[in-house]
């Protein structure tokens, strides 16, 4: 009887065990990842803003930078037809004082310009302008016609147009051959006003001698030792 009562005693055991066993088989398995650690401070529930950079102030353009624009703005204008070689020729003319009269201030400063004296081009730049806005925008536009005269006259200044841009044409020299063309002009304009609207046979011939003399002048003054002084990029901050 006692054998019994011991038997049936160590079942209730055995099955705690078995159960135990398969509980343990039905765990997931941990992880091979480390556990994520927590961040101290504010830094854990908040991120840091960043912080944003303040833009340098974009520096002033020189002298040379300024005149440079200038002249990029008077070449688009004489490319486009907005400036008529007068116009061109009266805005190089007043470039042309002020690049003289820098270059004088400088000689007499140990090629340096004062304070005052950059004060005083700086306005006369602004003078200048004003003007070259004022002469793109008025009614006043070149007009070359659909004809071998025309297309002579915009190619001409075309090729002057060039000039200016890449520098290898001065003020001065820009206004000496936009004057030839304004006078070019007016002649083709006078003759076609005497024979009703047309140029007669001996006029175009005339005309086209004059251009050649203007054409050689413009490669003259484009390929000899004289440029516009190139400003020199100032370095980024």
């Amino acid at each position: 009887m006692k054998l019994t009562w011991m038997k049936w005693s160590a079942l209730p055991v055995a099955v705690l065990l078995a159960g135990g066993v398969a509980m343990a088989q039905d765990q997931p398995a941990p992880s091979s990842q480390p556990a994520p650690q927590a961040q101290s401070g504010s830094s854990a529930t908040a991120a840091t803003p960043a912080t944003t950079a303040t833009p340098a102030a974009k520096p002033k353009p020189t002298v040379a930078q300024r005149k440079e624009n200038q002249q990029d703005r008077i070449a688009q204008g004489v490319k486009s037809g907005q400036l008529t070689a007068g116009e061109t020729a009266n805005l190089e003319t007043k470039e042309a004082a002020i690049n003289g009269e820098t270059k004088a201030d400088r000689a007499a400063n140990g090629g340096k310009l004062t304070a005052a004296e950059k004060k005083h081009i700086n306005g006369q730049q602004n003078q200048l302008s004003k003007q070259i806005y004022k002469d793109k925008h008025n009614a006043n536009t070149a007009h070359y016609g659909n004809n071998k005269v025309g297309q002579r006259r915009e190619n001409q200044q075309d090729r002057i147009a060039q000039g200016i841009k890449s520098g290898q044409l001065t003020a001065g020299e820009t206004a000496k051959l936009e004057n030839q063309q304004k006078g070019i002009n007016q002649q083709v304009s006078a003759d076609r006003k005497a024979n009703g609207g047309t140029l007669t046979a001996s006029a175009k011939k005339q005309v086209n001698k004059e251009q050649n003399a203007a054409s050689k002048n413009i490669y003259h003054k484009k390929h000899n030792a004289k440029a516009q002084a190139q400003a020199q990029a100032q370095p980024k901050p």
